[in-house]
């Protein structure tokens, strides 16, 4: 479970961990989302059919929600202010301007997941290659 977690978090193939799925780092704005066509340590390909990744908007909007009721909570809980105050209108902007920051890694992360749920973890290579 925890080498599944670290595999999200750190962008690396589903089925041998150790391979990168994307050329280069998330805040690279241009050429970020890049995915490579294939593994380079195990050759598992990482685009499974064509428009395999048009199912990552549901991922992403689930985290999006996620998020956004992590910070309204936060900031209810910090602030003591609720619905019936007009000062909740701070916690807007706040969230959609972190939620615009966040896009780039969003959108991998949402990739990676997708992919990693559509992969069978193959437990035979994990024993040849260990």
């Amino acid at each position: 479970m925890l080498l599944r977690l670290k595999q999200l978090l750190t962008s690396k193939c589903p089925r041998c961990h150790k391979g990168n799925l994307f050329l280069n780092q998330w805040y690279n704005i241009t050429s970020g989302n890049k995915m490579v066509d294939k593994c380079s340590v195990c050759g598992q390909r990482t685009e499974l059919e064509p428009g395999f990744y048009h199912g990552t908007g549901y991922v992403s909007y689930i985290l999006t929600v996620g998020i956004s009721i992590i910070t309204f909570t936060t900031y209810v809980l910090v602030t003591g202010y609720g619905f019936k105050n007009k000062e909740l209108l701070w916690w807007f902007p706040f969230n959609v301007l972190l939620l615009v920051l966040m896009q780039p890694w969003l959108i991998r992360f949402s990739r990676v997941v997708w992919l990693t749920y559509f992969y069978k973890d193959d437990d035979q290579y994990h024993q040849t290659h260990s």
